[in-house]
């Protein structure tokens, strides 16, 4: 039986909780620039609007994979 202080399932809700955490209180800030990026695509149309964030998803997923590269060093 696993030592349930070593416990991989807690260490990963853990961080899982502080980064929601942190990304709810960053959230006023980050909205100012995330999703507004240059290369982002926003169609605007009479009654409608479509907004694909193709250059935030590219950055985020950058950050993401190099955050979870130095975590697993």
């Amino acid at each position: 039986m696993a030592d349930p202080v070593q416990s991989p399932l807690r260490t990963l809700l853990i961080v899982a909780g502080a980064v929601l955490v942190f990304a709810g209180v960053a959230w006023p800030l980050l909205s100012r620039y995330l999703g507004r990026l240059p290369g982002d695509i926003v169609v605007r149309r009479e009654g409608w609007t479509f907004a694909f964030p193709i250059v935030t998803c590219l950055v985020l997923s950058a950050v993401l994979t190099l955050l979870l590269w130095l975590f697993r060093r």
